[in-house]
């Protein structure tokens, strides 16, 4: 039997039953799009209340509005289960699932060897699984086929099917989303790619087709590590301009208005995400491991990861040229999502900055109408309800994510010290004595 072919005509008639590992800021989005596609969808996920709260048509994520689940689960076209044993009726299985970094700064797997893992018991003839986990080089072909194969007996690109396609999700966008933002698919053979793409093809507006797994893989790191390396280098050029008395935004700005042979960055209190901090870490693990040092990363990572000191060091300035000191002065952070207007708190450098002005003694609160808590371990810290009045009391408001919904106008109006970090008071702020940009 040809499997791939069939495969291939399922994927056509839209007959294909697909599963999500993994529904999070990711596999949600991707459930979605491949429901609406004329998929039935089966998300999977270890934490059961996202899962009932799926099965009532109810979105955890602001990108998929609650209106579309809801609609989704009724039509019959999605729900979501904590059992892996689903998969045995699952022709196409994507692996969506959280790919951190220790503590240590070394890569954590666990959770594609989970999945891989979860998934082995059930793999078939005639399945294909596509990891969209970003990753270090190697990862599918080192750890997922063994873990699919070795047991199963199942010939690779005959008739089980693996490939690597690097999700590419930017929260908070309306521009480009899983639908039409181009993907990249690489297969660990030639058959594995064409299954893949099939199947990709019926539900995404582009996708890009490459050699291996490896390419793949290389090619998401590429990508974040480009702009990890652009905003190390323009941070540290906030140093610079620190020490020479100018305006970072004013140069950046200027250099702006070139139309060629630049492109914008922006400075900011630290990095945050779900990839840029992470990913390129992962590809200076891997060639570590090949006696290589990635200088670059390796560069801009201990720019990045000293940001919210600097930012410390600002608000120590500020307040000593209003002569407070920082032990017991009031501090009001404004916005703790790693970027604007969304609820994503991971790897934000909010954390690192509210952390860091709690060990000097600052009596810290935030504020952030997206994210109601922050919890670390036993840490953990809630938004203030009365915004304004928490401005007004605070000896020093620093604005981490310049969130839309803010009224900078008023709060400058109100506070008595602004630590800038995103230049979110603009032009306000330029004369204003109160401000003490990045």
């Amino acid at each position: 039997m040809d499997y791939a072919q069939e495969l291939i005509e399922k994927f056509k008639k839209k007959t294909a039953k697909v599963a999500v590992l993994g529904m999070g800021y990711v596999g949600l989005p991707f459930s979605t799009v491949f429901a609406q596609a004329g998929f039935a969808v089966t998300g999977i996920d270890p934490v059961e209340q996202k899962m009932e709260m799926l099965n009532r048509g109810e979105s955890y994520i602001l990108d998929v509005p609650s209106l579309v689940v809801r609609q989704l689960v009724a039509d019959g076209k999605l729900r979501g289960t904590t059992d892996y044993a689903i998969l045995k009726e699952i022709d196409a299985v994507a692996i969506c699932v959280p790919t951190p970094l220790r503590h240590t700064g070394d890569p954590d797997l666990s959770f594609i060897i989970s999945a891989a893992e979860g998934i082995a018991p059930y793999v078939h003839p005639g399945m294909v699984v596509v990891l969209e986990s970003s990753t270090y080089p190697g990862t599918t072909r080192e750890l997922v086929l063994p873990a699919l194969t070795e047991k199963s007996g199942l010939k690779i690109g005959e008739e089980l099917f693996l490939a690597f396609s690097p999700e590419r999700v930017d929260p908070g966008r309306e521009d480009w989303t899983t639908k039409n933002t181009p993907k990249v698919i690489g297969g660990m053979t030639e058959k594995c790619t064409e299954v893949s793409t099939a199947w990709y093809s019926m539900a995404l507006d582009t996708v890009v087709p490459v050699s291996s797994t490896e390419v793949a893989e290389m090619a998401k790191l590429l990508e974040n590590t480009f702009r990890m390396i652009n905003i190390g280098f323009v941070n540290e050029l906030t140093l610079m301009c620190d020490r020479l008395g100018v305006d970072v935004w004013e140069v950046i700005d200027a250099a702006a208005t070139k139309p060629f042979g630049f492109m914008r960055f922006n400075p900011g209190p630290g990095l945050g995400g779900h990839c840029i901090p992470i990913d390129p870490m992962y590809l200076s693990w891997k060639m570590r491991s090949l006696n290589y040092t990635a200088r670059f990363i390796e560069l801009a990572s201990e720019i990045n990861t000293n940001m919210p000191r600097f930012v410390i060091g600002r608000v120590q300035d500020g307040l000593n040229e209003h002569a407070k000191p920082m032990k017991g002065s009031k501090v009001v952070v404004l916005g703790v999502a790693y970027k604007p207007d969304i609820d994503d708190l991971r790897e934000s450098p909010a954390i690192d900055v509210i952390r860091l002005l709690q060990a000097k003694g600052a009596l810290v609160s935030y504020h952030d109408p997206y994210i109601p808590r922050v919890q670390e371990d036993e840490w953990q810290i809630e938004s203030v309800t009365d915004l304004m009045l928490a401005v007004e009391e605070a000896d020093c408001v620093v604005i981490i994510t310049n969130h839309k919904v803010y009224d900078y106008a008023a709060i400058l109006n109100s506070a008595k010290l602004i630590i800038d970090t995103r230049n979110a008071l603009g032009k306000l702020g330029v004369k204003s004595p109160k401000v003490i940009k990045l």
